[in-house]
């Protein structure tokens, strides 16, 4: 089993505009990238225990890009959700209403190509940008 790696961010929006953002594919599109050289110009979401997810991301200058893919394991609206990603690695995202704000737990195993620190870096790289969005919509 792969380590795991812990990120998190306190968004100031309700649990529920928080949800539906982090889920909506047409709201995805919006903030799934790291930074601004980057874009995500597609994803689909079937949220719903072997439905499946798909991002893809590109840097805008066309040189690089792949497909993020993943099969829902657990979902209980505006609380938690988990996959399996292409690659047998797994993902939660806990959902905690905290007043008007809402706290976003991501643990993930970490992959074995890159190093821990440069994964947990990237990842939290785009909850911030999620963070960055959620708040200014």
């Amino acid at each position: 089993m792969n380590n795991r790696i812990n990120i998190n961010a306190n968004i100031n929006a309700p649990v529920a505009k928080v949800w539906k953002l982090y889920t909506d594919p047409i709201h995805i599109t919006q903030w799934n990238f790291a930074n601004d050289d980057w874009k995500c110009p597609a994803a689909t979401v079937d949220l719903r225990p072997g439905g499946k997810h798909t991002a893809r991301m590109e840097a805008k200058d066309g040189s690089f890009g792949f497909d993020f893919k993943a099969i829902y394991d657990e979902v209980i609206i505006t609380e938690k959700m988990s996959y399996t990603m292409a690659d047998g690695r797994q993902a939660e995202i806990i959902f905690k209403e905290n007043g008007d704000s809402t706290q976003i737990t991501i643990n993930f195993d970490a992959e074995e190509m890159n190093p821990q620190e440069m994964q947990q870096q990237g990842w939290q790289a785009i909850l911030n940008n999620f963070k960055k969005y959620a708040e200014a919509v």
